[in-house]
């Protein structure tokens, strides 16, 4: 069945444009078709096309089905996004398969892109929370300067991964299963040894996601993979 985005759903029963075109022009989908839509929030619902026309797609809610959290805990990933968005765009496609919370991007001394438009991410995490059946869409954050983002409170585990040298646990072997955990990774060039020093006198702890010398956006996938197994 299909699965359509609709944040405001508990208080309106028309599909947002972008999904209706997507469901009438598109798919072909006609009234008295069945779909299934997704808040965003934890909830999906059964629905019956009401009425379908060139622009606009009503719907008949049958069935709410709230889903239980997939995984403990809170996920939260930051991240210096790659020269190419490329890159960027794939991993913020892959977490959400995978499962996590919260995405913010970093601004850091050695970034290789200080700007980024957060709209096209947006549109991505929703396909994949669709694609994968997930009723909760990860919360999104704009460009973060790197100290303010350290100076926030999180009520968990921090982590800051990092290449330098000095002893490293694995992520792995020391996440606490059902806490908050927040991961930071840096951009190609890494972080600096001073933003290093920061994030520790600010509670993070340096962690390894293992011996292979990983791209900015693998390391984040790694890291969030692991946390989502863990959390199981």
């Amino acid at each position: 069945m299909h699965v359509f985005y609709t944040p405001d759903i508990q208080n309106s029963n028309e599909l947002p444009e972008e999904e209706a075109a997507h469901a009438i022009r598109v798919l072909r989908l006609q009234t008295g078709d069945e779909v299934m839509l997704t808040d965003g929030q934890g909830n999906f619902y059964r629905a019956e096309i009401s009425t379908a026309t060139n622009k606009r797609c009503l719907v008949r809610v049958l069935e709410t089905i709230a889903q239980e959290p997939l995984w403990s805990g809170y996920l939260h990933i930051a991240m210096a996004p790659t020269k190419n968005m490329d890159r960027t765009e794939w991993f913020a496609e892959k977490a959400t398969e995978i499962g996590f919370d919260e995405l913010t991007f970093l601004n850091c001394r050695f970034s290789e892109r200080r700007v980024i438009k957060t709209e096209r991410i947006s549109k991505i995490l929703i396909s994949a929370i669709k694609q994968s059946l997930k009723a909760r869409l990860p919360k999104l954050n704009e460009m973060t300067d790197f100290d303010r983002f350290i100076a926030q409170p999180f009520d968990g585990q921090k982590f800051i991964a990092h290449c330098y040298e000095g002893e490293k646990p694995l992520l792995k072997d020391i996440i606490r299963k059902g806490e908050n955990a927040l991961v930071m990774i840096g951009p190609e060039g890494d972080f600096s040894e001073e933003e290093v020093e920061k994030a520790i006198g600010q509670g993070f702890q340096p962690i390894s996601l293992g011996r292979s010398r990983l791209r900015t956006e693998t390391a984040a996938l790694v890291a969030c993979h692991i946390l989502n197994l863990e959390n199981q």
